[in-house]
């Protein structure tokens, strides 16, 4: 009975484990890699390549991921390439299993190899990436079935597909319940700054200096993160849900810079709808179903694996709750918790060095390890600071015979409109702090001093 629970807890029974048809998985698979893909070309054809990933540059890490190697241009040019191609060929379902777990390893690699880097919507690949690897996305429509006929099926088990759902839903939902904050529902922070510096557009632009447009698009916005993916899910309002979602996102995609991400949305909620309404879609391509009915039992460990993974989508976002202060200026646990354009925040940080006697002996010049970009998000992140001080002092030390070193801070941070103030409290030995679970002392809590 205990193995049960997970069954009832997520009606598994009838959704999750009965036949569905494959067609969704084949069109979620065809758009999803085909995006990364194209993806992939876009970096490699932008040049951020050698603008971001200079060997002299001091790469931050993850916590936990402090193993993952230092990937310097040259070699993030090849692991792009090796992306794309790999990605490419997992949409056409070609040696499947082996180019989505090549996909998805390059881009942990690119993810994980500066968290400077950190993007909501790249966490959203790794995770949909991941998940691929192990679903049978190319047991019909796919060249592996060319070579090997007796793999095609027309059906696959329910939790096949409702584990996308489960996930897309995750995203839209933690981001709408991440801005339930004042900054977003009474200050309309940070749309307020940004949509007035959107006056120039033709013919929407002077509509977007209002007042009450920064109001519609906050309230609007949550409450359309929050309903969205329940709204996709139910068959009824689906096809409206999908208008709202077409609209969205292509008017996020205008307005802001940010990338694939709107059409990653856009193509992938496709998910939601029939077996039918896609594999009449997939039809039209010369998909013509072949292949055993495949339902497989939902063994016991299958179904830990997927509530586990669920638990974890739905732990990770809430995990903040445990520390004191606003989050968004502490940002502990702000990373991996779909907090989606909520944060207009800026500073600068100035590390001071010093012996062990207290004798000050000048200050860091950050651009002689740091590119722009990553002093401008190493800034307002405190684990990264902190990262950063625990580097100054090993190289200073190895580079100018020192000894042991004394890193302070003094970091000036704006947020969400707020006039700056101190971040790090600067007469703290930040080599002294340690990186881990704990609260961060050494963050000052933010003054609320109004909205200028």
């Amino acid at each position: 009975m205990l193995f049960m629970i997970p069954l009832n807890l997520l009606n598994l029974k009838k959704q999750w484990v009965q036949p569905i048809g494959i067609a969704p998985l084949v069109i979620f698979r065809i758009l999803f890699f085909g995006l990364v893909s194209l993806g992939a070309v876009r970096f490699l054809s932008s040049g951020w390549i050698e603008e971001l990933y200079q060997a002299d540059f001091f790469y931050f890490k993850f916590y936990g991921l402090e193993w993952v190697p230092d990937i310097h241009a040259e070699q993030m040019y090849l692991l792009f390439i090796v992306c794309a191609i790999a990605a490419f060929g997992a949409a056409l379902g070609l040696f499947y299993k082996l180019n989505a777990a090549i996909t998805f390893g390059t881009f942990f690699l690119y993810e994980t190899t500066d968290a400077t880097h950190y993007l909501n919507h790249y966490y959203l690949v790794l995770l949909l990436a991941f998940l691929m690897i192990f679903l049978p996305a190319n047991r019909a429509f796919a060249l592996d079935v060319k070579w090997r006929k007796q793999i095609a099926v027309q059906t696959v088990p329910g939790y096949v597909i409702q584990i996308l759902r489960v996930q897309l839903v995750c995203v839209y939902f933690f981001a709408g319940l991440a801005k339930l904050n004042a900054d977003w529902l009474v200050h309309h922070m940070p749309l307020a700054v940004w949509l007035p510096s959107k006056a120039d557009l033709p013919v929407i632009g002077s509509w977007l200096a209002l007042p009450f447009v920064a109001k519609l698009f906050s309230y609007g916005g949550a409450l359309y993160d929050l309903s969205i993916g329940f709204l996709l899910w139910n068959k009824k309002t689906r096809p409206f849900a999908y208008l709202a979602v077409l609209i969205f996102h292509t008017m996020v995609g205008l307005l802001f810079n940010i990338g694939l991400f709107p059409w990653i949305m856009i193509l992938c909620t496709l998910i939601f709808f029939s077996p039918n309404w896609h594999e009449s879609k997939l039809k039209k391509l010369g998909y013509t179903p072949v292949g055993y009915n495949w339902s497989p039992k939902f063994p016991r460990l299958t179904q830990w694996a997927v509530v586990g993974f669920i638990a974890i989508q739905i732990v990770l976002p809430l995990r903040h709750i445990v520390y004191p202060g606003n989050l968004f200026w502490h940002e502990q646990g702000y990373r991996f918790g779909w907090r989606v354009m909520l944060v207009e925040k800026s500073g600068q940080a100035v590390f001071t060095v010093y012996n062990q006697q207290g004798v000050f002996l000048g200050e860091v010049d950050n651009q002689a390890y740091l590119s722009p970009y990553q002093e401008k998000q190493m800034a307002i992140q405190p684990d990264l600071i902190l990262q950063y001080a625990h580097f100054l002092k090993d190289t200073l030390a190895s580079q100018y015979q020192l000894g042991d070193l004394q890193i302070k801070c003094n970091s000036q941070v704006a947020l969400n409109g707020r006039s700056a103030q101190a971040l790090i409290d600067d007469s703290v030995d930040l080599t002294q702090e340690e990186e881990g679970w704990s609260n961060k002392s050494w963050v000052l809590p933010l003054k609320e001093k109004g909205h200028d």
